[in-house]
This record gives structure tokens, C-alpha cells and sequence, in this order.
């Protein structure tokens, strides 16, 4: 949700960077803290806004997230009412957002609800993207490594992993599919997996059921003569 709220705040054309975002202390101070997933960034470093949403997105940086939360509304609880309005908008009826990261328990959703966000946010270019990139080079970073093994199955197209003790593991896909020669986009959702065990498992679990969704997916559609896992 922080980055579909974030490039309907400010969107990007496809091959636009956008403005320069400076990283603040609490940004940096969070990339050393252990206990959830973060990106290295030092404080005074500048990183335009669509490389923060690599940095989001990517490798699942919960200190980034809160950081574009900031920068967008001076406060992350200030974004977390846009958060909790678009929401509204989106028909997400079973979701709370109380961070910008979603790592913090009193968040919660639905598959059915993040489904609908993602069906929202692939309708962004720049969003699309960026959860189909597999890796990207960052001065100073180097190469950073999208935490999605789904990438490498033709067709798929995103989204994006999460997984903590409490939440378990969580994969959001999008697969594409031809029917009528048209392109068609597909949208999962996998929740919960191995909830309190470690988050390397729970995500290893969450992983394993999406890829059973898909291969289903796969032979339903070749059953019915649609193509699916075409670039």
C-alpha cells in the first residue's frame, strides 16, 4: 500500500526517476536495527524517489517505506490515514493499516483484500515495473536481490513477499495469460504460511503454496486452450 499511495501522490512517467529524496536519521539509524527486513542507507545520501521504490519493493525495505512515508507527509502516522483512506477507496473492507511498513501486528488484511491492491497498483507502470525486476545495481549498495523467486516462472510478472513470526509468509503474484489474443493479468494472494516459526520458513511455505496455485492455474488454462506464461 506505502507504494501505491506514494505514486499516486506523486506519480512517475515510465521513464522518469523523479525528485531527489534526502535519507534522515531515523532511516539510517533503522538500516542496523535488527528484527525486520532493511536496506543500508546512510543518513545526507539523496536516492530519487522511483530508486526508493526499488529499495521498498526489491528487498523489502521496511526502513525505506517509512522513510517515503515521511518525506510524503511529514509523519508516518499522517501517511497511514492516507493509507487507511485509500483503503476505503479500494473496497479493502477487512484490512487495517497502523504502519507504512506493514511489519506491525495490529496490521491486518485479507488475500482477498491485498488482491484488490494489486489489481490497483500493477494498473501503475512504474509499480509494474519495478516488482517484475529481479535485481538492480545501487551506487554504493551494489546489487540488490529481489526477495521474489517467482520472477524466474514464465509469466509472472511480480508482486511482492513478506513474512515476520507473527504474520507468517506472504506472497502476492501476478501471472499473465493471453485469451483471445489479448492480454489478461491473474492476481494471487498466499497468507499466513507458517505462521510463528521463523520468517525463512514461513516465506519458503508461502512460496511453495504459490507455486502450486500456479502450476493449477497453468493446466487449467491449457486445458482450455488460453496461453499463459508468455513475455
Amino acid at each position: 500500500m506505502t507504494a501505491y499511495v506514494i505514486l499516486e501522490e506523486h506519480p512517475l512517467r515510465p521513464d522518469e526517476d523523479g525528485p531527489l529524496i534526502e535519507v534522515d536519521r531515523t532511516a539510517a539509524h533503522e538500516a542496523g536495527v535488527g528484527g525486520e527486513s532493511t536496506v543500508p542507507v546512510r543518513s545526507g545520501e539523496r536516492h530519487s524517489q522511483r530508486r526508493l521504490l526499488e529499495l521498498l519493493l526489491i528487498p523489502s525495505g521496511n526502513n525505506v517505506a517509512r522513510l517515503l512515508a515521511r518525506w510524503d507527509s511529514g509523519s508516518q502516522a499522517a501517511f497511514v490515514t492516507k493509507m487507511r483512506r485509500a483503503a476505503v477507496r479500494l473496497g479493502m473492507k477487512d484490512t487495517v493499516y497502523t504502519g507504512a511498513s506493514g511489519i506491525e501486528p495490529t496490521t491486518t488484511s485479507t488475500a482477498a483484500d491485498q488482491v484488490r491492491l494489486t489489481r490497483a497498483a500493477m494498473e501503475d507502470p512504474v509499480f509494474r515495473a519495478v516488482v517484475a525486476t529481479r535485481e538492480t545495481t545501487v551506487p554504493g549498495l551494489g546489487t540488490i536481490t529481489n526477495t521474489n523467486p517467482l520472477l524466474d516462472t514464465p509469466g509472472v510478472l511480480g508482486v511482492k513477499t513478506g513474512s515476520s513470526t507473527p504474520a507468517g509468509g506472504n506472497l502476492l503474484w501476478a501471472y499473465e495469460v493471453r485469451v483471445g489474443g489479448a492480454p489478461r493479468l491473474l492476481v494471487g494472494a498466499v497468507l499466513h504460511q507458517r505462521a510463528n516459526t521463523t520468517p525463512a520458513e514461513g516465506l519458503r511455505a508461502a512460496v511453495e503454496a504459490a507455486r502450486g496455485l500456479l502450476t493449477a492455474v497453468r493446466e487449467r488454462l491449457a486445458a482450455a486452450g488460453t496461453q499463459g506464461g508468455e513475455r
